[in-house]
């Protein structure tokens, strides 16, 4: 169960956003970044974002996840009506620690699939129903998704979300994360 908790203006280098926070059950909260009145608009340009604190913060070049989300923000902050949704899934859903856990297993030699299973973990074990509870809150009609992963769209159709697009969302391979590149398309179905 999602609760909205506030709301306030943000303005950012990528243009003015209203910024929502949500909590749900499981005490995660959750940020989703607006432009425009969406209420029953329809194609209304969506990226989720999932939290990766090692990529947005401390800028590591192991993922694109830096790459995706400033990228999004510049595609957002053209838009009329746009939303972004940053749901707190660390580590495809892992968690901090168990990312890190992870990222030594990697420096190993076990690509992102492989790491997360040796830890007892799925693969991807991230969940699009909160996100799918945001943007019914929002009353927004049908969406267009800035993503590569067609696991996203399908989990949001399955929560009753109209998905009427898919927008590919592609970064530049760099040394660091060419294998994690490969990994996502080959094992986990993205589109790069």
């Amino acid at each position: 169960m999602k609760t909205l908790e506030s709301t306030a203006k943000l303005p950012t280098t990528y243009g003015l956003f209203t910024i929502h926070a949500y909590k749900n059950g499981k005490k995660n909260e959750n940020i989703a970044l607006t432009r425009g009145n969406l209420k029953n608009k329809k194609n209304v340009l969506t990226r989720i974002q999932s939290e990766c604190l090692t990529g947005e913060v401390f800028c590591s070049t192991r993922c694109d996840c830096q790459e995706q989300l400033t990228t999004s923000l510049q595609l957002l902050g053209k838009e009329k009506d746009a939303m972004l949704i940053y749901l707190r899934q660390e580590g495809r859903g892992i968690g901090l620690f168990q990312k890190i856990n992870a990222y030594h297993l990697q420096d190993e030699g076990l690509d992102t699939v492989e790491a997360n299973q040796k830890l007892g973990f799925a693969p991807d074990k991230r969940d699009y129903a909160e996100a799918a509870r945001i943007i019914k809150d929002a009353g927004i009609k049908s969406i267009k998704l800035l993503t590569n992963n067609p696991e996203k769209v399908k989990d949001l159709k399955k929560h009753g979300i109209v998905v009427t697009e898919r927008i590919p969302l592609l970064t530049i391979p760099t040394t660091e994360n060419k294998r994690y590149l490969q990994t996502k398309k080959e094992k986990l179905g993205h589109v790069l």
